[in-house]
């Protein structure tokens, strides 16, 4: 996978591409970065990449030139690996939100170009002309879009194959379809007791079952106090058992009733209801409004 950045400040790509996780997938070739710096493709002597908005107002807009200059680079320089063309994606409020399933498509694929843009904005003629899609983390407004840039690669990244220690950790993230789409569980490690709280019974029970059914109470838990929108979505999916509708249905306070074909136990009638055999009852006489009982002695 290669991932092409049209920024203004290529050091700040630095931190995905030499530390932690992806730092070492870089260093293993499993991906790669390239920085493209809008100002290496302007023609004046301040290189001068912003200009005043026509119709007047504050800030500055990014000027189209570099930009397509820059990108016609990119895709020139994947050419030369024998890749194709490349999805442009503008990081930008108004794009589509950016998730799980984004970060799964872009690991599949060979990558793309992400413009990182400044000031108030981009001039919608480069959007018009090169933009493929738009990428949005979320509603807030950030001073530029290379942090968001730095969240969209990591989150693909990670999921490379091999890029991760443990290949199995990806599939318990949240949202992961292993999760039905859900959150996570809590997680805990050593001591087993800290400040007075102990590590949560069941897991240090052993029973594997035991395990797995507590964290997916947690999850179910997590997810419908903080994010019910998921829990709907995994239902329409079909992804939510018997038991995990039954286990949300007490959450609500509202239990399902026994399932159709259930046999429910009858109460034992305490000892004191039931007198042994041979023994003599009281003589008494029952009022109209009390139901009559058999004497056990009359029994033949």
């Amino acid at each position: 996978m290669r991932i092409d950045v049209v920024t203004l400040f290529p050091e700040m790509f630095g931190v995905v591409r030499d530390l932690g996780v992806t730092g070492r997938a870089h260093a293993q070739g499993r991906w790669q970065l390239h920085a493209w710096n809008p100002r290496d493709f302007t023609h004046d002597v301040h290189r001068t990449v912003d200009d005043r908005p026509y119709g007047g107002g504050p800030g500055m807009v990014m000027m189209p030139g570099p930009l397509e200059a820059a990108v016609n680079a990119a895709q020139q320089a994947r050419a030369g690996q024998g890749l194709g063309p490349a999805p442009v994606a503008l990081l930008a409020p108004v794009g589509r939100r950016y998730d799980q399933a984004g970060a799964e498509a872009l690991a599949a694929s060979d990558g793309l170009i992400l413009i990182c843009g400044r000031y108030e904005g981009v001039d919608q003629r480069f959007i018009d002309r090169c933009v493929t899609q738009e990428i949005s983390l979320g509603d807030f407004v950030l001073s530029g879009g290379e942090i968001a840039a730095l969240a969209v690669i990591d989150a693909a990244v990670r999921l490379l194959p091999g890029v991760l220690n443990d290949g199995d950790s990806a599939l318990q993230d949240s949202f992961n379809d292993t999760l039905s789409g859900l959150l996570d569980s809590p997680h805990y490690t050593r001591p087993e007791v800290y400040e007075g709280e102990a590590v949560p019974a069941p897991l240090l029970s052993g029973h594997h079952a035991n395990i797995a059914r507590w964290r997916r109470e947690r999850s179910l838990a997590l997810t419908a106090a903080r994010r019910p929108e998921l829990i709907e979505s995994a239902r329409a999916k079909g992804w939510l058992s018997k038991l995990d509708e039954r286990y949300l249905a007490e959450l609500a306070g509202t239990p399902l009733p026994a399932e159709p074909g259930t046999r429910r136990r009858r109460p034992r009638k305490p000892a004191a209801d039931a007198a042994p055999t041979g023994q003599n009852q009281p003589d008494t006489t029952p009022d109209s409004s009390a139901d009559p009982k058999r004497n056990p002695s009359d029994a033949s």
